[in-house]
């Protein structure tokens, strides 16, 4: 269902914290206009711990409004209980979402077992494919690839791709191995985008393509192509701004990356996100300078 690249949007607030709605449809707006294949809204990026499911739910239901079927729409909505992501799944729908984003629980730090449960109950009732997304650096909750390969395998129809964030390039293989090479596997990190796609990736949900949508797109090309010399050029291209975008607590930098690629574009973070520090600043600074923007 997805491949190429695949922004996962900041949500733009403005100095009071507040959601601003134009600005989010000009970006939905460019992000497709730019080349992007599928938009994320309302992940980790986009701050979705810090909105309410009432927030939450209305900002996916604006990205399909804007987006109007000319790309898909994954919607995040996992959580650390079971049911409250059951009923996100269906608050993503009802949205008109395509499909979700699903982390595994995290803080609770079930086991494997546990993770293999939570994905089997909502499996049984989900409304929408299933995106996995392993972010062990946030969750402190990692997806094994045994347990990936069950999941999936018992799934196959709900557990339509995975968001491979924990940063082991390994695991591709492993998951071709038990899934074939057909399963859909898309990045997690920006900076191993080159590789991950060279072991048998095929996109990234990405960070960077929020400021960089043409060259994200542009380097996704190349890989789909097997033109691996020009996607190189394009990786070596971003990689300090990749890199810059987590100098500090992200989304800090990259909404301040936004700010100078998007003139006029919200600058607000809601507590505890704050802006990122002076030293972050000037490595986004060189990082767009790299790039060319």
């Amino acid at each position: 269902m997805f491949s190429g690249s695949i922004p996962a949007l900041v949500t733009p607030f403005d100095a009071q914290g507040e959601f601003v709605e134009s600005a989010y449809r000009e970006l939905v707006e460019w992000q497709i206009a730019e080349g992007s294949s599928a938009l994320v809204p309302c992940g980790t990026t986009g701050e979705a711990a810090t909105l309410t499911k009432e927030e939450q739910f209305a900002i996916v239901r604006v990205c399909v409004d804007q987006a109007k079927g000319r790309v898909p729409v994954i919607a995040g909505a996992g959580s650390n209980d079971t049911r409250v992501a059951a009923a996100n799944l269906h608050a993503a729908r009802e949205a008109g979402a395509d499909a979700a984003l699903m982390v595994p629980p995290y803080y609770n730090r079930p086991s494997q077992e546990g993770i293999y449960r939570h994905f089997e109950a909502l499996a049984a009732d989900t409304p929408l494919p299933i995106v996995l997304y392993n972010v062990p650096a946030r969750t402190v909750t990692d997806i094994q690839p045994e347990t990936l390969i069950r999941i999936v395998s018992a799934f196959p129809k709900v557990f339509v791709a995975v968001k491979d964030a924990s940063g082991v390039l390994t695991r591709v293989t492993q998951h071709r191995a038990g899934l074939g090479a057909a399963f859909c596997q898309l990045s997690g990190n920006d900076d191993l985008g080159l590789a991950f796609n060279a072991n048998g990736g095929i996109g990234c949900i990405s960070v960077t393509a929020n400021v960089a949508p043409r060259l994200c797109a542009d380097f996704q090309r190349a890989c789909a192509a097997g033109d691996y010399a020009t996607a190189r050029d394009f990786h070596d291209r971003l990689f300090a701004l990749h890199t810059s975008l987590f100098t500090d607590a992200s989304p800090g930098p990259v909404k301040y990356a936004m700010t100078k690629v998007r003139l006029g574009f919200p600058d607000g973070l809601r507590l505890p996100m704050t802006w990122p520090s002076e030293a972050s600043r000037a490595a986004v600074d060189a990082g767009l300078q790299r790039a060319g923007l």
